[in-house]
């Protein structure tokens, strides 16, 4: 049951990381594009370095413990390609368009710089609006990750937490920027901002659930099915850090930004669960 609560705690903290990039937005004079460059570089490495080092392998012993050796490793790689897969239909469902992972904010950002048509405003809370039904749909899979991650082991939670936190913030500030911009309405732009983040432990929460009535028993659910979900977690984590957090880390930053990001999110996970061990 404690495990359970934090992960719940865990999952909302992460989610609520997009009202932090809504602050941001409001009270920076101007953003700092290169924290966000170095952040989610930072963030890109924290779960790179988890999902191959830890939790692939997390799944390799629960399906190799319920399938044995060699098919529990097949079904393991099979499902870390099916993480990758659902993650990558889930994007291409929204279109490019409304989709906050293909472009980065600066284009929002210039608007910032010069005054706003009235007729332009209609147009930029459409922007807002779909930014955050885009965002919701990824925070769904993102919340089932860290919420997993938690109930397995609460240090690699905590890191996925973390590393999901600074994924988010740039997430709100291209939620609540246009719409703020559009309305002048900072509570309306902040509450839809905040709503999109909350997507992640409601969908984390809800998939949980039923997981646990339709395959779980007094214990948990089965070691097959908690082994597939890690592998698809494992999926999911990579294909966010390569298509989404290192391309967005690109745009915002200068020269070596994103790799200096990268590489410290590495080493300070890396040596976080040295130290934790």
């Amino acid at each position: 049951m404690q495990n359970i609560l934090l992960a719940i705690g865990l999952t909302v903290f992460a989610g609520l990381a997009t009202g932090i990039g809504s602050a941001i937005a409001f009270l920076a004079r101007r953003t700092n594009y290169r924290f966000l460059s170095v952040s989610t570089g930072f963030s890109a490495g924290v779960m790179l370095y988890v999902s191959f080092v830890e939790i692939f392998y997390k799944g390799v012993d629960r399906l190799v413990e319920a399938f044995g050796d060699p098919l529990g490793h097949w079904v393991n790689v099979g499902s870390f390609f099916a993480g990758i897969a659902l993650i990558a239909v889930i994007d291409n469902l929204i279109p490019s368009g409304d989709n906050p992972h293909e472009t980065p904010a600066e284009g929002v950002t210039e608007r910032l710089r010069s005054p706003i048509a009235p007729q332009e405003n209609k147009k930029l809370v459409r922007m807002g609006l779909f930014t955050a039904w885009a965002i919701s749909i990824h925070n769904f899979p993102e919340g089932l990750a860290t919420f997993l991650a938690v109930l397995e082991d609460p240090k690699i939670g905590i890191a996925i937490a973390i590393a999901i936190a600074l994924h988010n913030i740039p997430e709100g500030i291209s939620v609540s920027v246009p719409i703020y911009y559009a309305t002048g309405n900072r509570r309306k732009a902040f509450t839809l901002s905040l709503l999109s983040g909350l997507a992640e432990p409601a969908g984390a929460f809800i998939a949980f659930m039923l997981l646990r009535l339709f395959l779980g028993d007094s214990q948990g659910l089965p070691p097959y099915v908690m082994g597939a979900l890690f592998g698809g977690v494992a999926g999911i984590m990579v294909y966010i850090s390569l298509d989404e957090l290192l391309p967005t880390s690109r745009a915002y930053g200068k020269g070596h930004d994103s790799l200096l990001g990268l590489v410290a999110g590495m080493g300070v996970i890396a040596a976080s669960l040295l130290l934790m061990r």
